[in-house]
């Protein structure tokens, strides 16, 4: 094993993996929230269909998609691997000092609201992207979304997801920061303004849609 794969399979190396993937999948968020607003605009989904075309059928994003998914996939594996290893190195768990003594909940929890985003991310690309690219029924991409969040449980499911979402995404912001020696003292709160763009204006950009859909519609 040389250095470099050494590196890159320690604790440290594989957080900084975590850390520069989560930051690949926050400008993919940005992008991704850029596209969905379209929604919002009075024209019956003419725009928002334009764009949802361009992306399904212009070649170039074949290469940029499969980069997106192993970017998710890298970064799930790498977190499980690492949550792993830290059960293992503490089987027994916290018995001198509670967890929240050194830790804070959203860092307790990252596993599980990334486990909870990842089942999300399953089920949300089955139905849009799976069901428009592979059985395409001839509809546009703008009558699926709206089909799609005129059902309850599938908004209460979506709006739960986004809230762990935001759970997760406050904890990995910040972490990935700190992984890579960038939190200092003098850019802290800048840090956690912006965070808050990430944590919780996206998200609650994203509920809005199928609330508007459910609510409005």
């Amino acid at each position: 094993m040389n250095k470099s794969t050494a590196f890159l399979t320690s604790s440290v190396g594989r957080k900084i993996i975590m850390s520069l993937t989560g930051f690949f999948l926050f400008s993919f968020l940005i992008f991704h929230l850029y596209i969905n607003l379209f929604l919002f605009k009075q024209d019956r989904g003419t725009t928002f269909d334009v764009y949802a075309e361009f992306l399904a059928t212009y070649p170039l994003l074949r290469p940029i998609e499969i980069f997106l998914f192993a970017g998710f996939l890298l970064h799930a594996f790498v977190g499980v691997w690492l949550w792993i290893t830290n059960r293992s190195v503490r089987p027994v768990g916290y018995k001198v000092s509670r967890a929240s003594d050194s830790s804070t909940l959203t860092s307790r929890i990252a596993f599980w609201t990334g486990m909870f985003v990842a089942l999300f991310l399953v089920i949300h690309v089955k139905t849009f992207f799976v069901n428009s690219r592979f059985f395409p029924d001839g509809r546009p991409m703008y009558e699926l979304v709206a089909e799609a969040f005129k059902n309850p449980l599938y908004v209460v499911f979506y709006l739960v997801a986004l809230a762990f979402l935001g759970y997760h995404l406050k904890h990995g912001f910040q972490s990935a920061f700190q992984t890579l020696g960038l939190r200092v003292q003098r850019y802290e709160r800048l840090i956690d303004i912006v965070g808050i763009f990430f944590w919780l204006i996206i998200p609650i950009c994203f509920a809005a849609i199928p609330l508007y859909f459910l609510l409005a519609q």
